[in-house]
């Protein structure tokens, strides 16, 4: 069956977005001007957290993975998506495709990951202040990315390894801008109930498990507030909290549109408008969340270029 699989099918068809091919050229524009805004905007946090010693904090630990995270994360759909939005031919090969997969799956649970890692981080910042530069060591953090690059591995892995045991034999056309796992099951001719098992396990813990994680972190932030409430202590720390609670809602609520609240309508399409906002629109946004609201990132950003222009003029 296997030789069969790979005999037949070779490459798959990416159907790509629902756009008219009038405004194909629009959408290309558009699409490019973000996939750009995400590269350098989070290749800037990256810079700027490497550079600025002010900034070599857990906090800062962890949004620079993040920021690499989103990068990647966006790269793993763009360039192709770009590539057959200009190709007369949006063609995949098989394997290109199960890796697209692969890494698709593998820095989207990263990402997840590293949102409880950074939750963490404001609960022992805002909860335990005094004890927080021992609680959150150097070591404890590179634990905690290092846990999180283990588990997103195994995780994609599993549904990677499981899905090249399925055979496709016939069509090959995937009404998608990428090689999406619950369209590729559609496809098969194998018997998908493994497959499906897994995914519904699996990701349900995936998912809901680092989401009750933030919750609770964000419980006890509240729950701590309360205690001792002022003015004053709010607003430290909703500026403290504010980007991560932004950045946490943006992607998961998109996650929740798309599995949790589903539609029978155009599902299809939906799918697809709901995978361009996590794959697109929250890693080009979260750049712009982390560097408008955050004074750290600011003052970063003119101590690294605008001292260096000084010194050049001088």
């Amino acid at each position: 069956m296997t030789g069969r699989n790979q005999t037949i099918i070779t490459e798959f068809l990416l159907l790509g977005l629902p756009v008219e091919p009038e405004q194909q050229n629009l959408f290309y524009a558009l699409f490019l001007a973000m996939y750009l805004t995400t590269v350098l905007g989070n290749l800037l946090i990256i810079m700027l957290i490497h550079l600025d010693s002010h900034l070599h904090t857990p906090m800062y630990f962890f949004l620079s993975n993040l920021s690499f995270s989103d990068l990647c994360f966006s790269s793993v759909t763009m360039p192709k998506l770009l590539q057959n939005m200009q190709s007369r031919v949006p063609s995949i090969p098989y394997a290109g495709c199960l890796a697209q997969m692969y890494f698709f799956l593998f820095f989207g649970d990263l990402e997840s990951f590293l949102l409880v890692a950074m939750a963490y981080d404001r609960y022992v910042a805002i909860c335990s202040p005094l004890h927080y530069t021992t609680i959150m060591s150097p070591k404890l953090c590179v634990s905690l990315v290092v846990l999180s690059w283990v588990l997103t591995t195994l995780h994609a892995l599993l549904h990677t390894l499981l899905m090249a045991r399925l055979c496709f034999c016939a069509d090959n056309k995937i009404p998608h801008f990428f090689c999406d796992m619950s369209a590729l099951l559609k496809l098969s001719c194998s018997d998908t109930r493994v497959n499906e098992l897994v995914i519904f396990i699996m990701g349900g813990l995936i998912l809901v498990i680092p989401f009750l994680l933030i919750i609770m972190s964000y419980a006890r932030i509240v729950s701590s507030i309360l205690k001792v409430p002022s003015a004053r202590g709010i607003c430290k720390a909703f500026s403290t909290c504010g980007s991560h609670l932004s950045v946490v809602s943006l992607f998961y609520g998109t996650i929740i549109g798309l599995y949790l609240c589903p539609s029978a309508d155009n599902s299809t399409v939906k799918e697809m408008v709901m995978a361009a906002m996590y794959t697109v629109v929250t890693p080009m946004l979260n750049p712009f969340i982390y560097s408008m609201r955050n004074r750290d990132m600011k003052g970063a950003l003119k101590r690294v270029f605008f001292s260096k222009n000084t010194s050049f003029s001088v």
